[in-house]
């Protein structure tokens, strides 16, 4: 029994926000919540765009994306951002993985990688592991089904044949592939090092190579768009959610018409948002330029600064996306690049949306983009260097290099030297117009070149994402901590890592290091210390913005309001602060809020114990309205009463009639108790336990019409005990209405296989063990496979090839309707297929 509560606790010391998004829906992230729950977790489940909660109290955040509002400062406070695949790893290994190798952050990018070595050298084996651990991957032993690739010399090693031999989905790819991709820094495409045929050992040098296409500059490419986005989700205005609780104001800079600005401003108002034109009142500002005092407010109280073209990619996908990942979503400066300016770069290999993308950027850094390469250039930007311009560049002493020099000189707003080996990298067979726009905006750089407030010119603190409807104060519980991560330094290992988990070591890339305390623990717990000193910064950081707060309202009460841009301090008519009044009574309120978080995660009281694990189906009430979901699923489980989402783990389950949902079909082959979905309101309205058996659902039509009674279903499911389909080999077509899915979890529950149909039959004796079991043998009718259609011309056509493959294997082939696997679910009793087949008359009679 202590083997089994040492399980079930795995996360009693986690509190987990999980993060909706449009990899992982609300379903799915419900599921998730409801196993970390049973293992002693505590999840919080939040989707865009409801207010994020505070970060403070949670140990992990769980997302496939780091595009979400508080990614940065999640990072900023050393909480760990986890893909769900981190949970699944902890459960299976009964401890807690590594944060690290789940991490959904693209700086890892080779965290969907376990790798396994061939017959290669040990010294490659060393440094290829040692370099897929640094970037997020995992590297296993042994050839298995969990492995991507297997890193080999020969197609003939025995492990390349294991591969061949068991059918493994594993890419064989030799030990180059790792070495380009960590000498860039980025992921490229495996073709080209492929196995048995390696495209990089054959190709003539003079073969062209092939371009690729990019997804990651789509609505990117230029920082002023001329024309309104289409919503690629839909044409229905109304849809757009991106917008919803935001205020959005739109710079004068901007420099657009009345009639256009009308337009985006009913967008945003049919989202749900507001437009305002004052930048205090603002969550958003949308700006052309990183200069004047709205931007520098906006940007030093962390409110989201972006330009026209991020707010149309917005628009266009109605997802949020932070305006830092995409290097022309943010504002651009008026001057060039220190050294920029007397630069003339051509561009040659990048094809498409790629090189739209790097001519703005080229203009953006402050240099001269010229069509045609000359002898009077200073630079060529090439995708790969097997090209006449590349030679030709060469012979004239020009820097020739990849966009990746270009990219992160313009995210950290200096040049970059063309003598880091990463900006000459050309791997042979790849162009680089695969990895365009992965680099992000360097946020430590931004702040201590555009926006550090006047009083600290370096500014080592980076401001953190706060909810602007609370006002000042709320920034001080929210600001950053001094630690941020460098996105693009680092030599031979490339990318920095993004510091999850307790090292302290690679966080300390920014003019931070010189605000470390000299006695500080390098590898101090991030709980307690991240958030004091996360808190002494935010202290800190108000302090020094407090001024412009005060001025700006101020500003604001004054004879001709707030001039756009702001007032220098030389103006003969610009306000002065006299004295600092406001700061004690901020300092006493961050103190008051920082008593109070203690105290709360003192209070953190024992849950009653779990007497009913609640399956819900058809409950309209939550439809639509999250947050009363969530109030409602925690006072239930103060109540004692776990809202779960698998059937499997379901004691009761609660429904409005009698349903043929994938819930309710699959919770009857575990013969649960069944409520009206009454019970759930009534325990809510009550604020009590209630006895279920007063609330048994009674639905005598749908049980005459689907000839079933549930008492009958429940008894039978407990004699049953889940192998009603034990033997049944069961495919399925792969559109059939209702989703393969749904059907494969009805076949699962039973005890029974099923698979989709794709032209192939196979067929595994699965149980041999005991004598005893002569009667499931009877029942198995092991002898037919079934295929679930229906009457359509499209399934129609994959008959005859299923009963030529079930004849071949000397087995009967049914072909029948899902309400053959639905009647038998339900009743939980075996019926014969005759009844419910389908055949090539009925079609010609239905068609009559």
């Amino acid at each position: 029994m202590g083997h089994q509560d040492e399980n079930v606790q795995l996360f009693g010391q986690c509190k987990v926000c999980i993060v909706c998004s449009k990899d992982l829906s609300l379903d799915s992230a419900q599921q998730l919540a409801s196993t970390l729950e049973e293992h002693g977790g505590e999840p919080v489940v939040y989707e865009y765009p409801a207010d994020f909660p505070d970060l403070a109290q949670f140990s992990h955040i769980m997302s496939t994306t780091i595009d979400f509002p508080e990614f940065d400062a999640a990072n900023d406070a050393l909480i760990p951002v986890v893909k769900p695949q981190w949970m699944l790893a902890s459960l299976s290994k009964k401890k807690l993985a590594n944060p690290r190798q789940y991490s959904p952050d693209p700086r890892l990018f080779l965290n969907d990688v376990v790798v396994t070595c061939g017959d290669i050298p040990e010294g490659d084996k060393d440094a290829i592991i040692g370099g897929v651990l640094a970037k997020g991957g995992l590297y296993h032993p042994r050839v298995t089904q969990m492995c991507t690739h297997l890193v080999d010399l020969t197609i003939g090693s025995d492990k390349a044949q294991l591969v061949k031999a068991r059918n493994f989905p594993v890419k064989i790819v030799l030990p180059h592939w790792f070495d380009d991709c960590l000498k860039l820094g980025r992921r490229i495409d495996e073709r080209p090092y492929m196995l048995p045929d390696p495209e990089i050992l054959r190709a003539a040098p003079d073969l062209p190579i092939r371009s690729a296409e990019n997804r990651d500059i789509v609505g990117a490419s230029t920082p002023e768009p001329s024309t309104l986005p289409t919503p690629i989700t839909s044409p229905v205005k109304s849809n757009l959610k991106v917008f919803q609780g935001k205020v959005v104001m739109l710079s004068p800079d901007l420099g657009i018409g009345s009639h256009l600005q009308k337009t985006i401003a009913g967008l945003i108002k049919d989202g749900g948002g507001e437009v305002t034109s004052d930048v205090s009142k603002a969550t958003t500002l949308i700006c052309r330029y990183r200069e004047g005092f709205a931007y520098r407010m906006a940007s030093r109280l962390s409110k989201d600064v972006g330009n026209l073209s991020w707010l149309y990619h917005l628009m266009t996908y109605n997802t949020w996306t932070s305006p830092y990942r995409r290097l022309l979503h943010y504002p651009v400066p008026r001057t060039p690049i220190p050294g920029f300016e007397k630069y003339k770069i051509s561009l040659s290999n990048y094809v498409g949306e790629a090189r739209a993308y790097l001519e703005n950027l080229i203009s953006a850094t402050g240099a001269e983009c010229t069509k045609t390469l000359r002898q009077q250039n200073t630079h060529l930007v090439t995708a790969h260097d097997s090209s006449e311009k590349c030679l030709a560049a060469r012979d004239w002493g020009l820097e020739v290099v990849n966009h990746l020099w270009l990219e992160e000189s313009y995210a950290k707003w200096k040049e970059m030297p063309v003598s880091d080996p990463r900006y000459t990298h050309f791997p042979r067979r790849t162009n680089l117009g695969e990895v365009v726009g992965q680099t992000r905006l360097d946020r430590s750089s931004l702040e201590s070149l555009f926006f550090a407030s006047e009083e600290t010119p370096s500014a080592p603190t980076v401001p953190k994402k706060a909810p602007q409807h609370k006002g000042q104060n709320a920034t001080a519980s929210k600001a950053l901590s001094t630690t941020e991560v460098d996105d693009t330094t680092l030599s031979d290992t490339t990318n920095a890592t993004p510091r999850v988990g307790k090292s302290k070591k690679a966080t300390l890339h920014t003019p931070a290091r010189s605000r470390l305390a000299p006695d500080e623990k390098e590898n101090e717990t991030p709980s307690s210390t991240s958030s004091r000193k996360s808190k002494e910064a935010a202290t800190a950081r108000l302090h020094e913005i407090a001024p412009d707060i005060a001025l700006y309202e101020k500003e604001k009460k004054r004879v001709g309001g707030v001039i756009y841009g702001g007032r220098r301090v030389t103006d003969e008519d610009r306000v002065t602060l006299n004295g600092s009044k406001k700061r004690p009574s901020m300092e006493a309120q961050t103190e008051s809020d920082e008593e109070d978080t203690a105290e709360t995660k003192k209070q953190k009281k024992s849950k009653p114990p779990i007497s009913i694990h609640l399956l819900i189906t058809g409950y309209q009430k939550w439809v639509g309205n999250m947050k009363k979901e969530d109030a409602d699923k925690r006072q239930l489980r103060e109540l004692g009463i776990m809202v779960v989402q698998d059937a499997r783990k379901c004691s009761h389950l609660a429904a409005p009639s009698v349903l043929r949902t994938p819930k309710f079909v699959n919770a009857l082959a575990y013969g649960p108790v069944i409520v009206q979905v009454e019970f759930i309101e009534q325990c809510l309205k009550k604020n009590e336990l209630l006895n279920p058996n007063d609330f048994l659902l009674n639905d005598k039509d749908a049980e005459k019409r689907f000839g079933l009674t549930l008492e009958q279903s429940k008894s039978n499911a407990k004699k049953n005990k889940n192998k009603l389909l034990q033997g049944y080999h069961i495919y399925c077509v792969e559109t059939i209405r209702g989703g393969f899915e749904a059907f494969k979890s009805i076949v699962d529950a039973n005890g029974g296989e099923c698979n989709l149909f794709r032209g192939r039959v196979s067929y595994q004796s699965k149980r041999e063990e005991s004598d005893d079991e002569s009667e499931d043998e009877e029942h198995s009718n092991r002898k037919e496979i079934y295929l679930l259609s229906s009457i359509a011309t499209e399934h129609q056509k994959l008959w005859p090839r299923f009963r030529q493959l079930v004849h071949n294997m000397g087995k009967t082939p049914r072909i029948v309707r899902v309400d053959w696997l639905l009647d038998m679910a339900m009743s939980q009793e075996l019926r014969e297929a005759e009844e419910y087949e389908l055949d090539e008359e009925m079609t010609e009679q239905a068609e009559e």
